[in-house]
């Protein structure tokens, strides 16, 4: 029986020394689409964080593909991180490198050696979102839209089981919004596991998935009612 990619049991989740979300019991399947919803404070960031292991698990026990979260010792996050892909909100795009250096820094600092191998993947990432062609431009000379299929360009080159979009269409206009999000069922329909916190809550109405709730220090599964 394959287990749950994501699987949190009986999960405290403390930060600065605050109890932010207690009695986390949830679970994610691989190939699933889940949204992660709940006002600003109410713990979407910090279940994140603790998900790439940027906030320890203190208490209860919690597993991210083969990696407990509980035990995992900090020369092991690296390789918790590259089956992970993380796309925020502000793009995070180094401002001194081209597209195709920020790719390519990726895969570098992930172990990637032969230069061949690391143009073609970055090739491959970048026409894969349509965006081919902004490899030798600058964050600056390229619109929020382009900055963001970049984000999840370099989310994907390491071939994740799991991506991460902190609120990955905050930052951007409605038209432009969708069109990510059109990325991202792209994506999804291919196989991909997608846990996204959102506070726009147009896009789970058009975007259906599994949806958890963060409120009043708990998460919890809200159950959509379908429409007649």
């Amino acid at each position: 029986m394959k287990l749950p990619l994501v699987q949190f049991r009986n999960a405290t989740i403390i930060q600065n020394n605050q109890t932010i979300l207690r009695d986390v019991n949830i679970e994610v399947e691989q190939g699933e689409f889940v949204f992660l919803i709940g006002k600003t404070g109410t713990g979407k960031s910090s279940l994140i964080k603790t998900l790439y292991a940027d906030l320890p698990l203190q208490e209860g026990s919690a597993q991210v593909s083969d990696f407990n979260l509980g035990k995992i010792k900090q020369k092991e996050i690296p390789f918790l991180r590259r089956k992970l892909g993380v796309v925020f909100q502000d793009f995070k795009l180094l401002s001194d490198r081209s597209i195709f250096e920020n790719l390519s820094f990726v895969l570098k600092a992930t172990g990637w050696k032969d230069k061949t191998e690391i143009k073609n993947r970055v090739e491959e990432v970048l026409s894969s979102l349509g965006v081919a062609e902004i490899a030798p431009k600058y964050a600056f000379q390229i619109s929020g839209g382009e900055q963001q299929r970049v984000a999840i360009a370099r989310a994907l080159l390491n071939s994740p089981e799991l991506i991460i979009a902190d609120e990955p269409t905050g930052n951007l206009d409605p038209q432009t919004s969708l069109e990510i999000m059109e990325v991202f069922r792209g994506l999804h329909q291919k196989g991909m596991t997608i846990i996204m916190a959102t506070h726009d809550y147009n896009m789970i109405v058009k975007f259906p998935g599994k949806i958890l709730r963060c409120d009043d220090g708990k998460i919890y599964e809200v159950v959509q009612k379908n429409e007649a």
